[in-house]
Order: C-alpha cells, then structure tokens, then sequence
C-alpha cells in the first residue's frame, strides 16, 4: 500500500507520477476511524451502524464526496464520489490520524503492473518514496478490498467483488439494502 497526504495537491500529483497512472484513474483515501469518514463524504443516508459493521477491513465504500468534504479539489477531479478505505491495519490507521486529514491511497505498483506482496516487488520506486515500512508479505494471490457503492439511498453496487464480497453482501442485506441493478455507478 502507498499513501501521500490527501489534502496537499502536490502530494496527490506526485502519486501519479511515480505510478505512471492516468490523471483520470481515481484513488482512494485511507482514514484512521469510521467516525471521521463524515469529514470527507455525505453518510447521513446510510442506515445506522452500517458502517462500524463494514470497517475497518478489506472493503473500500464508495460515497458522495459533498460540498463539506476537507478533501484536496485535484483529488479525482470531476468526480462527485470517492472510494473510503479504514484499513483493519493499526500502523497505517495511526498514520492516517497524525496527518489530520486523510491519505490518498493505492496499491504500491507501477500502473498495470501486479500488486506487491512484499516491499521487493516495487524496489525500483523506493527512490521516490520518503519512506519504506517493511509490513511482512501478503498471501500471494490475494485479492485487493471488496469496493461497494454506497451513494444511493436504500441501495449498494459491487464494483470489484474483491476479497470480502460474501461477508459485505451479508451486513449490506442485514442493513436492509438491497442491489442496484441500474448502469454501473460513478465511483473508484
């Protein structure tokens, strides 16, 4: 996982160009606690609890961003949404509540590259990077987070099944929501 300061343009620019990726490719921000997630998006619509259900863990929410959002404009220009990860990984939470805001996030990869399961895997972007944390190595094979679509009232969307996609589909029915089978959402 790499992260930069979500709230600083310079930060977010320099992501994608050390990944090489696309300005029109979205990332997503990492927070410390669910309680914080209002700051950068609208969750008022979502039933109570639903959140603390979902995180922290493997899936990334997809919400409205919302005129009160701190989040940095140049982060996903033009869009409305934006993809919420609360890691269920306490050094990364207690990084991204000491930078006061949140972190712009995405896999530590050139772009279309494979996701590194161990810091080995992207040696040649160190040199880009103020800093390195060795975490251990993931299972290989792994699956990234279950990202859902939560921007509509009553309703979610899959938009990658992801490594929890049967436990997330379980609390979103618990919470009474039920699939949105219209067009694919805006989102990350």
């Amino acid at each position: 996982m790499w992260w930069h300061n979500a709230s600083s343009m310079e930060a977010v620019k320099q992501i994608y160009e050390i990944k090489g990726r696309k300005y029109m490719s979205p990332l997503a921000i990492c927070i410390g606690d669910v309680q914080d997630i209002q700051r950068f998006a609208v969750t008022d619509h979502l039933p109570h609890g639903l959140l603390d259900s979902l995180l922290p863990g493997p899936v990334t929410v997809v919400l409205r961003r919302g005129e009160s959002s701190i989040l940095e404009k140049s982060l996903n220009p033009g869009l409305d949404s934006i993809g919420v990860r609360v890691p269920d990984c306490s050094f990364i939470r207690a990084i991204a509540r000491g930078s006061g805001s949140a972190l712009a996030l995405t896999s530590a990869n050139l772009s279309g590259q494979p996701s590194s399961v161990d810091i080995k895997d992207f040696e040649n972007l160190w040199e880009h990077c103020a800093y390195v944390y060795n975490g251990g190595v993931l299972p290989s094979g792994r699956a990234g987070s279950t990202v859902v679509d939560l921007t509509k009232l009553g309703k979610y969307k899959i938009l990658r099944p992801g490594s929890a996609k049967e436990e997330t589909v379980k609390i979103l029915e618990q919470h009474a929501l039920v699939e949105d089978s219209s067009a694919t959402s805006q989102g990350t």
